[in-house]
């Protein structure tokens, strides 16, 4: 049976393989001109630079050389991406009633994902949350938090940009609020 690490790399996102997240995302920016912006910003702000003016500002971010993310690839081609940064690097979640902070530990927050149409379904999510947290455990982090969505059936691909609950259930991670029914709050406890 093949591993899933056999089957995929990964490496962060850097100023170097920028042009492989601008391959992957496309010219709509992953999803509506979004360019990973929609946590980092306020809701005006985020909706007033849809599209270039995000995508900037996201290269801006990835230009100060802090983790921001990794991008998954199969072979040479570019197949997923996963967002994961210290929890403050999103000031948007903290403005959430749904996924305001639960206490004060600091954690590192995985606040979306995105998959190339033809891989999704085939274990891109499942690695790049392995691959997040080894990256968290190497930057000092104590915890990993995310904020999938459950929603109780089916579900469209552009809604599931969070990633779905019972994936990070089966990567180990534990429910730890839930404000509304379909927005759980999970972490993961990085073994030291």
């Amino acid at each position: 049976m093949t591993h899933i690490a056999d089957v995929y790399h990964w490496k962060p996102l850097t100023l170097e393989n920028w042009n492989d997240l601008e391959e992957l995302f496309g010219s709509h920016g992953a999803d509506g001109g979004c360019w990973c912006m929609f946590f980092r910003l306020a809701y005006k702000d985020y909706h007033a630079n849809r599209g270039e003016g995000n995508k900037a500002l996201f290269k801006n971010v990835v230009s100060r050389g802090t983790p921001v993310g990794l991008l998954a690839y199969h072979g040479k081609k570019v197949v997923g991406w996963i967002a994961i940064a210290p929890r403050q690097e999103y000031p948007r979640l903290e403005r959430s009633r749904n996924y305001k902070a639960i206490d004060t530990i600091p954690v590192w927050s995985i606040t979306c994902f995105y998959t190339a149409r033809e891989y999704r379904r085939k274990g891109v999510t499942s690695f790049l949350i392995e691959k997040a947290i080894e990256v968290a455990r190497e930057n000092g982090a104590e915890f990993v938090e995310a904020y999938p969505v459950d929603p109780g059936g089916n579900i469209q691909d552009a809604s599931a940009y969070k990633g779905l609950f019972q994936v990070f259930q089966k990567a180990g991670f534990t429910e730890v609020a839930r404000r509304t029914p379909s927005s759980p709050i999970v972490r993961f406890k990085i073994a030291r």
